[in-house]
């Protein structure tokens, strides 16, 4: 029973991952509606009159978010791409400090933007290191 923590409840990856995909998914579809200054402009609309968004920054929410959602159906793929998807935004973290004001800023980013990929960078890996450490095999035994 790989899909869940072996009790038939969902793990705090699953959850973790579901929850994030689904916003992810959300907020990306909900940025096509936001006017934008081009494709991969260095400045976009304001979605929520808050986050800086463009077309390439919502397409990168949407596969972010379907692959959160297609993890969580599984314990360790969950807690897997968490950790991956953790680890990424917390580089895009650090490099969207250096690259706000400049040419390299292709995905609109902005302080709010920042500020949020650190945070879902802290959930995201506190989930994947510290959570569900005993993963399921396909039996429904513990490894």
């Amino acid at each position: 029973m790989d899909s869940t923590t072996g009790t038939g409840t969902k793990s705090v990856n699953q959850l973790v991952g579901t929850v994030f995909g689904a916003v992810y998914v959300l907020v990306g579809v909900l940025g096509f509606f936001v006017d934008s200054d081009g494709f991969a402009a260095t400045s976009g609309g304001k979605l929520l009159g808050i986050f800086e968004v463009n077309p390439l920054h919502n397409l990168a929410h949407i596969a972010i978010g379907i692959a959160l959602l297609v993890a969580a159906r599984a314990l360790a793929t969950a807690r897997a791409v968490n950790g991956t998807v953790g680890a990424a935004y917390l580089l895009l973290g650090v490099v969207g400090l250096f690259i706000l004001d400049s040419k390299a800023n292709i995905l609109a980013l902005n302080g709010a933007d920042n500020a949020l990929h650190f945070a879902s960078a802290v959930v995201l890996l506190g989930a994947a290191l510290a959570a569900d450490k005993q993963v399921v095999t396909r039996s429904g035994n513990s490894a």
